[in-house]
């Protein structure tokens, strides 16, 4: 069958290799990580795979009498190995984690094959904070920010980011755009800022709306802060200037404590996984407190080479 390398040489091969060499290098240094080998597929009864937004299905076949399934990403498998290893706090993990979401409805940024740098470190009880998520989400930027500056120069051009990433609540952002969809205000803010760090991803907003839908699982996304905005977790949204429009490089958030769960739990209708083992130990108090998130490969590789289309940085498909 024949093919189109539209856009790729050895010349671009080497590039996209420096450009995640360098932003993995950046990462682990920022957020004091150690890279690891993580799993392509777990066990479905276990409650460690990822099911995103919550609707999502996974990819599944068995292994002998048991049903395994291919990962959406691994935000509950790293905190469980987190526990495992006996990480100390300020300490953490990176994989590259290999994934297939079935559900995706593909476009120029979304693709079946998903590639992410997922990353969980571990915090003592007392730092789940807004201010701990930002100070983490500024540190993520950072490592974005130097490769995009490292890569432009290598290219020949100018790196577009802002020195400093921009701190917004999707409640503060809702009222000042209340004509417009979620997704519309990313784009605006992310044209206006540069970069931005979008806090508040799943919890209900005063409108009685969500920004964007949330596992009960991972991020805590209903404790509220002083001014009574729900959320712990956040996305890291920049300007895309060859489609014009916003791309969301990562997803990120302090990870679900006891209560948190619970609430998160109920709220969803999702009670009945109390009984997997993964909720089962964070219910008894087995798990480290972490911070965690996905970074999309294929989308830094996008956004740091200026290409429109994540066809064209991913490994081609016959």
């Amino acid at each position: 069958m024949k093919t189109t390398l539209k856009h790729r040489s050895l010349a671009f091969e080497s590039l996209l290799n420096d450009t995640k060499q360098t932003f993995e290098s950046e990462l682990k240094e920022h957020l004091n990580l150690v890279k690891i080998n993580a799993p392509l597929f777990v066990a479905k009864n276990s409650g460690l795979n990822d099911d995103l937004n919550g609707v999502e299905n996974a990819v599944s076949f068995k292994l002998g009498v048991e049903t395994n399934e291919i990962v959406h990403s691994l935000a509950k498998w790293k905190r469980w190995y987190l526990g495992e290893l006996s990480v100390l706090p300020g300490q953490g993990i990176v994989t590259d984690m290999k994934a297939i979401r079935i559900d995706e409805d593909i476009s120029p940024i979304h693709s079946y094959s998903v590639d992410q740098w997922d990353w969980e470190k571990v915090i003592n009880p007392s730092d789940r904070t807004i201010e701990t998520l930002i100070s983490h989400g500024v540190q993520v930027f950072d490592a974005l920010k130097y490769t995009e500056r490292k890569i432009a120069l290598r290219r020949g051009e100018f790196p577009v980011l802002p020195n400093e990433i921009k701190i917004l609540h999707t409640e503060d952002v809702m009222k000042q755009y209340p004509e417009l969809s979620p997704k519309e205000r990313e784009h605006a803010i992310a044209e206006l800022y540069g970069a931005v760090l979008l806090i508040g991803i799943g919890g209900v907003l005063s409108s009685g709306e969500v920004h964007d839908l949330r596992a009960p699982d991972y991020d805590d996304w209903s404790t509220k802060d002083d001014l009574g905005r729900p959320g712990l977790n956040a996305d890291l949204i920049v300007w895309d200037s060859v489609r014009e429009l916003s791309l969301e490089i990562s997803s990120m958030g302090i990870r679900v404590d006891k209560d948190a769960l619970e609430a998160q739990l109920e709220i969803l209708d999702k009670e009945d996984r109390k009984s997997l083992p993964f909720h089962k130990a964070l219910l008894n108090g087995e798990l480290p407190s972490t911070i965690g998130g996905g970074i999309g490969q294929s989308r830094v590789a996008m956004f740091v080479n200026k290409k429109e289309d994540i066809k064209e940085v991913q490994p081609l498909i016959i």
